[in-house]
């Protein structure tokens, strides 16, 4: 199962390691450092033109990915539990 995080940018669920609401109050000045220093190494993507509001991180071939999207915490959140109701269900479905 993948998710959208806008435009043609999709991730594995399973990579996914946090989603981080640029507006709440993890996001400060050691972030900001995290994301400068991430940026530097290449390791940062940014999904689309809009102002950020999460910042994701993944794993992928066992090196870390940052991106930068403008689709809320809250809507990303919502989509990560719809994917995982459809694969209990469908997992349900297969079982019995």
């Amino acid at each position: 199962m993948y998710l959208h995080l806008g435009e043609d940018v999709v991730i594995p669920i399973n990579n996914l390691i946090s989603m981080i609401d640029i507006n709440s109050g993890f996001y400060g000045a050691d972030t900001n450092h995290f994301l400068t220093l991430a940026r530097e190494d290449g390791f940062v993507i940014e999904v689309n033109d809009g102002e950020p509001k999460t910042i994701i991180i993944s794993e992928e071939n066992k090196k870390s990915r940052i991106y930068l999207t403008s689709i809320s915490t809250r809507t990303l959140n919502s989509r990560v539990k719809k994917l995982n109701r459809k694969y209990r269900l469908n997992k349900e479905a297969a079982i019995g």
